[in-house]
């Protein structure tokens, strides 16, 4: 196996059988994102690529999964990704999964029935980040899309017939937007109907521009107490049958449930933690890397 460190993956992914099929982030300019700094978009030769499932093969004849990294392998050409797809499902014939990450703004113009091919030859689930449904805050933060093309997204993907994992990053619109950041990103979310609603907490890595820009004092981030007020206000709003997951090491609360049933105790277990002042589990946390 040949990796071009670092790799990431989703938390969900962590008992996978990793597969660089592409390297990098193709946007790669998000203000809060220090990943794929390093890195250069490319995407690798699909003769590399089948290399790569070959020796995994030899190493690890049964994964449960498998997960097409880097940051944005949706971007694939269609005909190649279906190449690598047919390849993993013959090695990995007993495989329950295959996912990727991928970016609206490399969905939103690609063809439903595109998208349909790679289902059909594989891929079962897309990680997309979301972020946030604040058309001011995706602007801020460089995302390169608005709340629109999340939308445009998640429906090209729907129709398609693929499962729609979103990441929420609370925190995002720090003090100044916290209620704008909620408040919109569950209108969008509804808007989206995914499968998954995955949050994850902001944490101001050091080299990034919006750590200078929290540094300058332009940024001004929530405290854990805002975080789980944000937190209440968008599971209050969502209107979609999703699961919703707090599944990451950057979060105050583990926070999850199954929408809509279990609405009304997620927002119980929150107004729980907030009736104390003090409770730990929203004191400042020291995270210096995802």
């Amino acid at each position: 196996m040949r990796y071009e460190e670092p790799v990431f993956r989703p938390p969900v992914e962590s008992n996978s059988l990793i597969i660089q099929a592409t390297i990098g982030c193709p946007h790669n300019r998000c203000t809060f994102c220090a990943m794929y700094k390093m890195k250069k978009y490319r995407t690798r030769p699909v003769s590399d690529i089948k290399a790569d499932i070959d020796s995994a093969k030899r190493m690890w004849p049964d994964p449960p999964s498998v997960f097409l990294a880097d940051g944005n392998s949706i971007a694939m050409k269609t005909e190649e990704m279906v190449e690598v797809l047919d390849c993993i499902r013959e090695a990995f014939p007993g495989i329950r999964r295959v996912s990727c990450y991928g970016g609206a703004r490399f969905i939103r113009g690609r063809k439903p029935d595109d998208l349909k091919r790679l289902r059909e030859h594989g891929l079962d689930i897309v990680y997309m980040g979301l972020e946030s449904g604040d058309d001011e805050i995706l602007r801020r933060v460089n995302k390169g899309v608005t709340s629109k093309d999340y939308v445009r997204a998640a429906n090209n993907i729907k129709e398609a017939g693929l499962n729609l994992s979103t990441y929420l990053l609370a925190g995002l619109g720090g003090r100044e937007r916290t209620e704008e950041h909620a408040v919109n990103s569950a209108l969008t979310l509804n808007k989206m109907n995914p499968d998954y609603i995955r949050v994850r907490t902001l944490v101001v890595l050091p080299g990034t521009p919006l750590y200078e820009e929290l540094e300058s004092g332009e940024f001004e981030e929530c405290s854990g107490r805002e975080i789980a007020g944000e937190t209440r206000l968008l599971i209050s709003k969502l209107d979609v049958e999703a699961m919703f997951l707090s599944d990451h090491v950057s979060n105050y609360l583990p926070i999850h449930g199954k929408l809509p049933g279990s609405k009304e105790k997620m927002l119980a277990a929150i107004d729980e933690v907030l009736e104390h002042p003090d409770h730990p589990s929203l004191k400042p946390r020291v995270i210096t890397s995802l």
